[in-house]
């Protein structure tokens, strides 16, 4: 709920008031004694959907945008009237659960923070952020996140279009180009710091799995980030604290940021290329679904001629951000359908060797290892493990010597696949009402390494 108080200037009480008493709205009057063009401050308690339509309201009854109005928040406002008044607006499906347009635009600007507390905040977070991702902490990378002051200059950039704020539009669009240089310049130069006084051992950091999960991104980093942009749109409309939604959108663009600059430290351009393709789409994913939330909430430009204005300006910024995204998606397009492959060979490898194992009785299987050895790039080509690791629990004394050959024989599709059998003696360790309780235990160590590049070994 909100406390609106107004300056009501010389001729225009009458017409004030009687707009407050059609609308229902309860209010203090003050008489103004400064001297000055007004001659009263009205006071009154509005529920949050109705500050928009009661100050339009205002402004029909003659108090223009340079009389003084100052919106307020409400604890708490006790009153029969009002609680009439909240079910009303509550009801209205045009006005429930947003704030006002003027309410929205203070929150924009009061979220994209001054120049150098921005510069400051996105280099501090990236420099967390490169070190978490080089630790491999997951607890570190989210520690990053929390201080990066990346939301703001979004949803700036979203409020700005469908207001027809050509400032705050710039302002937004800004401060997140320069927000996503500041921060990958301080990820490149705290990495190459990093490595070249020897603080971390020599490393492939495309092994590291904060790097790994960066470094091919498919569709799924798209829903992350619309789920962002919508997210960030949906608190600020509310008018909800938006610290949680900017640490959710700080999560698509703060840790691939500072992969792109361990990237450029180590000299590895298909890391660099990988990110930055990430963080370009979650930039534009951000963008996109947040101006597209605001304008589906119904936030148009207060004056109703600059409305097509701003539909004009709204579709031409949607038009381009989608025809970027449908550019980048290609390359997501790819990522994905190489998930895929993989996903679908390995669920084939695994069912054939369960199948395989099924025809001895006797045998349980115990667990299926595909073992990639190739970095995440020649994977893209090349999907196929190049050892499959299979542990068979066996009775003791049962032998299966043929089991390698035939497991082989099954998954064999080109050369250079390495079949490993690992056995395990299960042996009985009691007996129960409801059946026959059974464990594992190890073998003895003996490696023979049949042709065709087949490994029996007990384990």
């Amino acid at each position: 709920m909100r406390l609106v108080q107004v300056m009501i200037p010389a001729g225009k009480r009458r017409a004030v008031l009687d707009a407050l008493d059609d609308a229902g709205v309860e209010y203090a009057l003050t008489d103004e004694v400064s001297g000055r063009e007004y001659t009263a401050i009205v006071s009154f308690p509005l529920p949050t959907e109705a500050v928009e339509p009661i100050l339009e309201r205002l402004r029909e009854a003659g108090i223009e945008r340079e009389s003084y109005t100052v919106v307020l928040d409400a604890e708490t406002v006790v009153s029969q009237k009002f609680e009439r008044l909240s079910e009303e607006y509550a009801a209205d499906e045009e006005t429930s659960g947003r704030i006002s347009r003027d309410e929205l635009k203070t929150q924009a600007e009061q979220m994209a923070p001054e120049l150098p507390t921005y510069v400051l905040l996105t280099v501090v977070s990236a420099v967390i952020a490169t070190a978490g991702v080089l630790l491999d902490s997951a607890a570190v990378v989210v520690g990053s996140m929390v201080i990066a002051p990346l939301i703001g200059p979004a949803m700036a950039a979203s409020v700005g279009t469908v207001l027809d704020d050509r400032d705050l539009f710039a302002r937004g669009a800004r401060l997140q180009l320069l927000g996503v240089l500041v921060a990958i310049f301080a990820a490149a130069g705290f990495a190459v710091v990093l490595k070249e006084v020897h603080l971390i051992p020599p490393m492939d950091v495309t092994t590291v799995g904060q790097v790994r999960e960066r470094l091919l991104p498919d569709f799924l980093s798209l829903a992350v980030a619309i789920g962002a942009g919508v997210a960030g749109a949906t608190s600020l409309r509310s008018g909800v604290s938006a610290s949680l939604v900017g640490v959710m959108i700080a999560v698509a663009l703060i840790p691939p940021t500072a992969v792109i600059g361990i990237g450029i430290a180590y000299g590895l351009p298909l890391v660099v290329l990988g990110a930055s393709v990430l963080v370009l789409v979650n930039v534009l994913s951000i963008n996109l679904a947040g101006t597209a939330t605001l304008w589906y909430a119904g936030y148009r430009p207060e004056q109703w001629f600059r409305t097509d204005e701003a539909r004009t300006a709204t579709l031409q910024r949607v038009a381009v951000l989608v025809a970027s995204i449908a550019v980048l998606s290609v390359f997501l397009g790819g990522v994905t359908y190489m998930s895929y492959t993989t996903a679908a060979i390995e669920d084939d490898m695994i069912a054939g060797v369960e199948d395989t194992v099924e025809e001895y009785p006797e045998a349980t299987l115990v667990d299926v290892e595909l073992v990639h050895e190739q970095n995440v790039y020649e994977r893209a080509f090349d999907p196929r493990p190049e050892r499959v690791v299979v542990t068979v629990a066996r009775p003791p004394g049962e032998s299966y010597p043929e089991l390698p050959q035939r497991i082989a024989t099954m998954l064999q599709n080109g050369d250079g696949l390495v079949v490993e059998v690992r056995y395990v003696d299960a042996v009985t360790v009691s007996a129960r009402d409801d059946g026959v309780s059974q464990r594992a235990t190890p073998l003895p160590s003996v490696t023979s390494r049949p042709e065709n590049g087949l490994v029996a070994r007990p384990a």
